[in-house]
């Protein structure tokens, strides 16, 4: 707890918190990470923060006086970017000109009927390539930004 305290979370989640709201103009608020809420939170006894394997004890028992238990014993649900939707709209054209059939060939890294099969079938909706061209992307931006 204390690593995710001084490293993950300032590092990290909190930073990308911040970067994400402030290009949307918008302010946000970490309720508990309030400093006298930490502060409490240090004083708990570990068996009401962790019991029988289920970690935010103490927080989950407060929430059920208040909230269904669906809503709080449940898994978790990041945030996704969707960069497959992205990639089909507003960042095609720079995709495109990355996952060029005669550029790839040239550059000779990476399989370029694979990528262009891959990249059209994520174009029509065959399949969701998304995390898979997003990292051929990122290493075709980064070989351009070196020449």
């Amino acid at each position: 707890m204390y690593m995710d305290a001084v490293s993950y979370l300032p590092d990290d989640i909190l930073a990308k918190v911040d970067r994400s709201a402030m290009s949307c103009s918008l302010e946000t608020r970490v309720p508990f990470l309030d400093p006298e809420v930490v502060r409490y939170s240090w004083t708990l006894p570990l068996d009401l923060l962790i019991r029988n394997g289920v970690g935010k004890w103490v927080l989950r028992q407060m929430l059920y006086r208040y909230a269904p238990r669906e809503l709080i014993d449940r898994p978790k649900s990041g945030f996704a970017v969707p960069i497959g939707e992205w990639l089909r709209g507003p960042l095609r054209d720079w995709a495109e000109n990355l996952l060029q059939y005669e550029r790839l060939q040239q550059q000779g890294f990476l399989n370029a009927p694979l990528v262009r099969l891959r990249w059209n079938e994520h174009l029509s909706r065959r399949r969701d390539w998304q995390h898979h061209l997003w990292s051929v992307l990122m290493f075709q931006a980064w070989l351009a930004a070196r020449s």
